[in-house]
């Protein structure tokens, strides 16, 4: 039994009972009908349900990962990483699967549409061809954006455009939302730093979810702390970790030349779930203009290491300066005729304030060996045949260029140039965690 609890129909006698009024003859809430009618009908009421009255059902797992679930339909998830880390691309991956009905879980074997609110990149150049790297049916993706009279296409803003989103979610039958970047799609006027502020537009998101059954799925970015609970360090309130039921952490495991993800969180299953590890692959997307290159998400099996541990070793904050010292260090070499004293290359490399750690750490990405000159000559910097391009996400091998006469070398949507090719279908049965990667720590 449902009852709506409305205040004004009490009797002055009741309300002085509970003591709401100064005197029985004027109770100080009720209305003034004659002065403003519009003032007997209130604006909230109180709704009671007996729990007896609510019936009891199982999680819904939108992936069921070896039987363990990770997303749950009718919920909101956060994939959460720094940039480059492939977290778009793990919404790539999730669309394609929705689209094709391979994705393990409650929408297994039933193709189900897509809404994709892409904010950031353009839908030619960089969503619709990597849909296609993933495999995507894209007669099921949706581009989503909002239509002002006045303004023509604007951004989708939440929870504004709420009512909206969820009618057209029921009316295509909506298995998947991908929201990229979610903070772009909070409404103006929020702070998206408090969390009261920040609720106001995640709690209805959440509840639209649950009303519609549909994946809700925010990519969300890490800040600039030094934290290592990947939930904890996305941008923005803390309304971001503790609204979702379910948060993945991204992260790049230079060490072991892959990448890893973690579910930082998951209310409603398993906490302790093991963390995954993934590559970006290039996939070669024919155009009408010439082929694209793109990045695609491709899991590797588990990984005996999490994204905490590749935070708290420190792997991901200096891994931009690691970048650039690679990039100092081929150009030095090629201009020395590829190869020099390491005693020379340490000597200039401190004048252009890199130092030896970062230089060290520098050369397996440029494609550097030492090898020793001879007796007392100490050693030598040499340049491999193949080289690193250090500006691939995948680290694929290019041939070594002078710092001079260096290309930007052909790269996809997101960066990616190396690794394998192709734009077939997703597997029909993607058994992610078949395996374990032994990685170093």
């Amino acid at each position: 039994m449902t009852t709506s609890y409305d205040p004004a129909t009490l009797p002055p006698a009741s309300i002085v009972a509970a003591g709401l009024s100064g005197t029985p003859d004027e109770p100080l809430w009720l209305p003034d009908v004659e002065a403003d009618p519009e003032a007997a009908q209130p604006r909230r009421q109180l709704r009671l349900t007996r729990a007896s009255d609510i019936e009891p059902e199982p999680v819904v797992w939108a992936w069921l990962d070896e039987g363990e679930g990770r997303v749950p339909a009718g919920a909101l998830s956060v994939a959460a990483g720094r940039e480059g880390t492939g977290k778009s691309s793990f919404g790539m991956w999730m669309a394609a699967h929705v689209t094709r009905g391979t994705l393990p879980g409650s929408f297994h074997g039933r193709p189900r549409a897509v809404f994709y609110v892409a904010v950031e990149d353009s839908w030619k150049q960089t969503i619709v061809p990597r849909l296609i790297g993933a495999g995507a049916d894209l007669d099921l993706v949706y581009r989503v954006e909002a239509v002002e009279a006045e303004f023509g296409e604007t951004t989708l803003s939440l929870p504004q455009d709420n009512s909206l989103m969820e009618a057209a979610i029921k009316e295509h039958g909506v298995a998947l939302v991908v929201l990229d970047p979610l903070m772009s799609c909070i409404g103006k006027g929020i702070d998206t730093h408090r969390e009261r502020d920040v609720r106001t537009a995640l709690d209805p998101l959440a509840r639209m979810a649950d009303r519609t059954g549909a994946v809700l799925l925010g990519i969300a970015h890490f800040n600039k702390g030094s934290g290592t609970d990947p939930a904890s360090l996305i941008t923005g309130s803390g309304a971001f970790k503790n609204v979702p039921r379910a948060v993945f952490g991204f992260a790049r495991d230079d060490d072991n030349e892959c990448r890893v993800m973690t579910q930082a969180k998951n209310s409603l299953g398993r906490a302790d779930l093991p963390s995954l590890a993934y590559n970006i692959e290039t996939a070669e997307v024919p155009t009408r203009t010439g082929t694209a290159y793109v990045g695609r998400f491709v899991f590797l099996g588990q990984s005996t290491r999490t994204v905490d541990e590749i935070l708290a070793a420190g792997v991901e904050t200096d891994r931009g300066e690691r970048d650039e010292a690679a990039d100092w260090l081929r150009g030095y070499l090629m201009d020395q005729g590829g190869e020099a004293f390491a005693r020379d290359v340490k000597k200039a490399a401190a004048a252009d304030d890199i130092s030896e750690r970062t230089l060290q750490r520098a050369m397996r990405k440029a494609g550097v060996v030492s090898a020793r000159a001879g007796f007392g000559k100490g050693s030598v910097w040499r340049i491999e045949a193949l080289t690193v391009d250090t500006h691939s996400e995948d680290a694929s091998p290019s041939a070594p260029q002078s710092r001079h006469s260096r290309q930007a070398p052909d790269s996809g949507a997101n960066g990616a140039t190396g690794g394998a090719t192709g734009n077939s279908p997703p597997d029909p049965s993607p058994n992610v965690t078949g395996g374990t990667m032994q990685l170093e720590g």
